[in-house]
């Protein structure tokens, strides 16, 4: 895995316009050349962290299957960090006001 400096997480961080939890859950995707499944290492109501060896660009439009607590949730994002190997930051678009309220309530994030 690539090593991070400090300076930099903090700058990956301090990007996000939301606080994210970790929590592992699976995601079907299907972005760029890509389809399959992958994990997430991290997620928030702005957007998630998931590990996949699959080549996503940053600028990506992915869609992604997720389920949170039994809940299934179909959302678009588009890929705003990738990590090749590794994983990628996907930043949702368009999240229904229902999966925001139930992201915020599941997670416990303002």
């Amino acid at each position: 895995m690539t090593e991070i400096d400090s300076s930099e997480a903090n700058s990956l961080s301090e990007r996000r316009d939301s606080d994210r939890k970790k929590l592992i859950v699976d995601v079907r995707f299907e972005g760029g050349d890509g389809t399959g499944i992958a994990n997430t290492r991290d997620i928030g109501i702005g957007g998630l962290y998931m590990t996949t060896t699959a080549t996503l660009d940053i600028g990506t439009p992915i869609l992604m299957n997720v389920s949170v607590s039994g809940r299934e949730m179909h959302i678009g994002g588009v890929v705003v960090y990738s990590d090749p190997g590794h994983g990628v930051g996907v930043r949702f678009k368009d999240l229904s006001a229902e999966d925001l309220d139930y992201l915020r309530g599941e997670l416990n994030l303002a």
